[in-house]
């Protein structure tokens, strides 16, 4: 029988696990785990909704499968595990946390190896294929035969990677890397050309449960529409002040004259209701990206503005999320 509720697949630990919870809380989507040894969770925004924390690679052969509706993991995960029957498709690739690369590391002592053209030369030296310990063997071997080294012997692991060169396990690693730090304290280094992807967290869905159940093609749309709309806020502000001046169309003359003052689609401007009607002092407001604050507040004030009020934006909606127009197109078969 088929189910009738709509599952989300989070990361079950680390700091993958810790940054998407911060990230869905941030957009308003915070999630309630009434106990920290459960796997399950709830998310009131979107009642319908159920979490499950699961492996990374795990919430990707799940929303493959079709257990899971939808999953936020790395792309390396979604890269690797999706399968090539298009049954998983990515709704948004660029969440904004979790950010790292898939690297290939060689041993600092390898010194004559400086690029990937050298591991060839490395080889013939061995006369023997290189061993490359990794968690993605189809991304680096990819990788690999598309810069002419299908000669190498790819070595699935799990667990520490970085130790695999030193015990004899393998001679070079693929591994995600985000500082380096783990690399140089485990005596390796990475390739300057060696980068096989740049991840970061994306969100996938089912295509099957989106073409076919449409309550959860609605909360595709839901949960789009607070990603995107806190995704945009990121980084601007609202400031709001007083100015005085002759109409709303004299203060926008002025307020467009400056650099800063223009915000997103233009200011919004009201008159201000005091005890003295022939004042003429009007409300200002505009949104500004956070690096141009302290020159729209000098603007404000060489234009006669006081009382500049600050406050972050937490969201900036759109008349429709541009990612789920996307998403209906590809569910549509159009580009």
């Amino acid at each position: 029988m088929q189910r009738t509720d709509i599952r989300l697949g989070l990361p079950s630990k680390g700091r993958l696990e810790t940054a998407s919870l911060d990230f869905l809380e941030r957009c308003g989507l915070r999630v309630v785990k009434p106990n920290p040894r459960q796997y399950q969770a709830g998310l009131p925004a979107i009642p319908a909704l159920n979490v499950l924390f699961q492996r990374p690679g795990d919430i990707v052969a799940g929303v493959r499968s079709g257990s899971l509706d939808f999953g936020i993991t790395g792309l390396d995960s979604i890269q690797e595990h999706s399968g090539e029957n298009g049954a998983v498709i990515t709704l948004h690739d660029a969440l904004g946390f979790g950010q790292c690369s898939l690297e290939l590391a060689v041993p600092e002592e390898w010194a004559a190896v400086q690029n990937v053209a050298g591991l060839a030369q490395h080889a013939a030296h061995m006369r023997r294929a290189l061993r490359v310990a990794t968690k993605y063997p189809l991304l680096t071997g990819a990788f690999l035969s598309a810069r002419g080294l299908p000669a190498c012997e790819l070595i699935s692991a799990e667990g520490t990677l970085e130790v695999a060169p030193s015990i004899g396990y393998a001679d070079l690693i693929a591994d995600l890397v985000a500082s380096g730090l783990t690399l140089h304290d485990n005596r390796l280094r990475a390739l300057p050309d060696g980068c096989i992807l740049r991840s970061q967290a994306a969100l996938i869905g089912n295509r099957n449960a989106l073409q076919q159940r449409p309550a959860v093609l609605a909360v595709a749309h839901q949960l789009l529409e607070f990603v995107e709309a806190h995704l945009r806020a990121d980084g601007y502000h609202l400031l709001i002040a007083n100015i005085r001046g002759e109409s709303e169309a004299a203060i926008a003359a002025r307020m467009f004259a400056e650099t800063s003052l223009g915000g997103l689609q233009g200011p919004t401007i009201s008159r201000v209701a005091g005890r003295d009607p022939q004042a003429g002092m009007f409300a200002v407001q505009i949104v500004v990206a956070r690096e141009r604050i302290g020159a729209a507040v000098n603007e404000l004030r060489a234009i006669g503005g006081s009382g500049v009020v600050v406050s972050p934006v937490t969201y900036i909606f759109e008349e429709e999320p541009a990612r789920f127009a996307a998403l209906q197109r590809a569910l549509a078969g159009r580009a």
